[in-house]
């Protein structure tokens, strides 16, 4: 037994020093950002929840919970002047299963090409963008259990040059008799990117030691190629209600990427009747240097009198140098 006990620690500490040599390994980094501003101003404490269209991003086992047509869309001004977007759309089949879309991308505006010789502009223009496109299903299996999946076509690109790729995410979703909620999920679980485009051709010599030979026979050089950020997420919460109008969620997830070390994510809701909303949250606790850290926000919810219920949400995410970053969602239930 002591032996054993020894060798976990032994692999836990290998597997943490294998996680730090892993930053900046990935592509397609921008599938790490996080959708909705509930989620996010939960920490990102969400897995175990996944109650609205966001879950399509955080665990695709709870669409499943949504019993009426919905759709949200989320915008928030991400780093350096890129704006990121995401919208999702779930469409309950059954009592016992539902389908979900979604749309992610991350975008800039275009600027001069410039070089050595011509450092005022060339007089052409680049542009670099990401994105992600969905199609879920989950399936509710008993009462207390669901199970979801999501295939999802990520590409990225920057001018003449783009990388694209297919990857899965796979989610459950258990509700115990005690009213506690526990979620697990896997994110990103897909192909390696590598660039490719008009600028991997090339000239190529095959003997430069030959006087006279053709020098220019076409060549291709090939890049790099790097796995997606794969993430393993697991979670619990659960709901205290107070007078039947007050309802505080306590939300905490542990998440295991492929990228760096591992981290908890921490989140709590307060709603009155259903209507208003306050969230605070912490994300990256436990991680050493960690970029984001509290966050917090609010939300309206209104049913519009024989239209669809609208709920407004509100995030501000503390992210290091940058200050903070804020983002808006907006969801409709039909």
């Amino acid at each position: 037994m002591r032996y054993l006990s020894g060798l976990i620690l032994n692999l836990i500490f290998v597997g943490n020093l294998l996680s730090q040599t892993n930053v900046a390994t990935t592509a397609a980094s921008f599938l790490e950002i996080g959708s909705g501003a509930k989620s996010l101003s939960m920490g990102g404490a969400f897995v175990s929840i996944a109650n609205d269209v966001s879950a399509l991003y955080w665990n695709p086992a709870g669409i499943v919970n949504i019993d009426r047509p919905s759709v949200q869309f989320y915008h928030s001004p991400w780093l350096v002047e890129t704006e990121y977007y995401y919208g999702g759309l779930v469409i309950p089949l059954t009592s016992a299963d539902a389908i979900g879309f979604s749309y992610t991308s991350v975008g800039m505006e275009e600027m001069m090409v410039r070089t050595v010789e011509m450092p005022e502009g060339t007089g052409e223009k680049f542009d670099a963008s990401n994105l992600a496109m969905g199609i879920a299903y989950s399936r509710r299996l008993t009462d207390q259990f669901s199970f979801g999946i999501q295939y999802k076509y990520v590409q990225e690109k920057i001018w003449q040059m783009k990388a694209s790729a297919s990857s899965f995410d796979i989610g459950t979703l258990f509700h115990t008799v005690g009213g506690m909620r526990i979620g697990m999920s896997i994110s990103n679980f897909g192909d390696k990117m590598g660039m490719d485009g008009i600028n991997t051709a090339i000239d190529h010599d095959v003997d430069e030691t030959i006087y006279g030979n053709n020098d220019k026979i076409d060549g291709h050089m090939d890049a790099a190629k790097w796995p997606m950020p794969l993430l393993f997420r697991f979670g619990i919460s659960k709901d205290y209600t107070f007078s039947d109008i007050h309802r505080l969620t306590i939300s905490g997830d542990a998440n295991h990427p492929n990228n760096n070390v591992e981290y908890i994510n921490a989140g709590l809701e307060y709603s009155y009747n259903d209507l208003v909303s306050l969230r605070i949250g912490q994300s990256d606790l436990f991680m050493k240097d960690a970029e984001q850290g509290l966050c917090y926000g609010a939300g309206v919810n209104y049913k519009i009198p024989r239209g669809p219920r609208v709920r407004f949400d509100y995030v501000v995410r503390s992210f290091g140098v940058f200050k903070t970053i804020s983002g808006f969602s907006i969801d409709m239930t039909f």
